[in-house]
């Protein structure tokens, strides 16, 4: 609300000003309160469907404790489902869909059991060929996670609300760090012809203009493109992979 303030003069002037100031002050309140009203509704309904939402994420998940699946022997609990899960559920947010339909929770559910169970056997087979991770590698790339929060107790609150423990996460950040370490070595980069880049770029430009975007040019977005295609070939082989290793493997699943 805007705050007036008067000069004090003498007679009349004084009593027409101070109604003529008082009614806009009046009206200007009036609207403020309206405007802040709507406002304060529409955050408190976002802010419903948000709970809502969260509810329904939740409900998905299963006791932690509980094994999902166990893949020659090895465990997969509860604990790394609910985690690989929300990670699922993002993405598919991200894609404009909703992971709490009927549907997409079994599309969500399947994808996050068949990527658990994959990136178990890419961990045996690593496990395998002796890839370590040391300490330091894990500490650094934990020194990385904490400084997203201004502090530690932030950093604790989060961890907690994630549902796991530092143990845990040490745990988590280590199989990331063997599994690119794995990657790179058994999947190493592999080289993208000029052709298929540009056959790439034709695509996004086409979809570009359909949409009524700016299109970049090709030599802006290359390094780009470049990379995408690798990283998508190498999971691609990596998906081969995991086939290969399902053949030989013992599967239970549990849910």
């Amino acid at each position: 609300m805007k705050k007036m303030m008067f000069t004090l003069i003498t007679g009349l002037m004084v009593v027409v000003l101070a109604a003529c100031g008082g009614n806009e002050e009046s009206k200007e309140a009036k609207n403020d309160d309206k405007a802040k009203t709507a406002e304060t509704d529409q955050q408190k309904e976002m802010q419903k469907q948000m709970e809502e939402m969260q509810k329904k994420l939740e409900a998905q998940q299963i006791d932690k404790k509980k094994t999902v699946a166990i893949v020659n022997d090895k465990e997969i609990l509860g604990s790394d489902y609910n985690s690989a899960l929300a990670s699922a559920q993002g993405q598919m947010q991200q894609m404009g869909q909703d992971p709490t339909s009927k549907e997409a929770s079994e599309q969500v559910k399947k994808q996050t059991i068949d990527s658990l169970v994959g990136q178990t056997l890419l961990l045996q087979e690593a496990d395998k060929k002796s890839y370590k991770v040391s300490d330091a590698d894990i500490n650094k790339q934990l020194d990385e996670i904490k400084k997203q929060f201004k502090t530690e107790k932030e950093f604790e609150a989060a961890l907690k609300k994630s549902g796991m423990d530092m143990k845990t996460l040490e745990t988590q950040i280590a199989n990331d760090i063997k599994l690119k370490q794995y990657v790179e070595k058994e999947v190493p980069a592999i080289k993208i012809t000029d052709e298929e880049i540009q056959k790439t770029y034709d695509q996004f430009a086409e979809q570009g203009k359909s949409t009524g975007q700016e299109v970049p040019k090709l030599e802006e977005v290359k390094s780009q493109i470049e990379q995408s295609l690798q990283q998508q070939k190498q999971q691609e082989k990596l998906a081969q992979q995991v086939e290969e290793l399902k053949k030989n493997a013992k599967i239970d699943i549990k849910i």
